[in-house]
């Protein structure tokens, strides 16, 4: 087995001392906090998004606002619309994620009242090559776990949004069931009503 260089990176890896308290997670400067999630306590660093990750992100949370305001103004409840915000899915362990886009219940902001998995209503996650494994296996688990309704999985080609998989809470079981999968190429503007009645304009989703 070859010796690691003594100058490798790896060798200064020590294990985290204790787990995130919410206490601790708290007093994190914004900078650090969103450059990381904390799952059981322990520190995970969230990988530098791309341009384009960013830009569908974005685009998302545009369109969702637009309906979100729309069903507003025909009686819904007060509905806000967020890209990379504080999730909060458990105290204890703590358990934070910071979705690509979240939509959830306007929050109190004169109590300062915190995002947590209750307000929400849909989460989305944009896959990048490195997080398949998160978007798909784990955090599919714990978004359901906490009881959120929705949850999408986003994949981007080239151009932009290029599939949207769908998923329901199934409260029996608290496991998400796959309600279908929107491409792009079978119909140019699906139209869907949970959460919310809208449709998907692919142009809109491009970069």
């Amino acid at each position: 087995m070859t010796a690691l260089p003594e100058d490798s990176w790896l060798r200064s890896i020590r294990p985290q001392p204790s787990r995130v308290t919410p206490e601790e997670y708290e007093e994190l400067p914004e900078e650090i906090a969103r450059a990381i999630e904390i799952v059981d306590g322990y520190v995970v660093y969230c990988e530098a998004p791309t341009p384009d990750h960013q830009s569908a992100g974005r685009r998302l949370a545009n369109l969702l606002e637009r309906y979100a305001r729309d069903a507003m103004s025909r009686g819904h409840e007060c509905l806000t619309v967020n890209n990379d915000v504080d999730l909060r899915l458990r105290d204890v362990p703590l358990l934070n994620r910071r979705p690509d886009v979240v939509m959830y219940r306007c929050l109190d902001r004169e109590r300062g009242e915190k995002l947590r998995a209750q307000h929400a209503l849909l989460v989305v996650e944009i896959v990048s090559p490195g997080s398949e494994t998160q978007d798909t296996t784990d955090k599919l688990g714990e978004y359901a776990k906490a009881g959120i309704p929705h949850y999408w999985i986003v994949r981007l080609d080239q151009i932009g949004v290029s599939t949207i998989e769908r998923y329901r809470l199934d409260l029996a079981s608290m496991l998400y069931k796959h309600v279908g999968t929107l491409m792009k190429e079978a119909d140019p503007a699906p139209a869907i009503t949970n959460p919310l009645p809208l449709t998907i304009d692919w142009a809109d989703l491009q970069f």
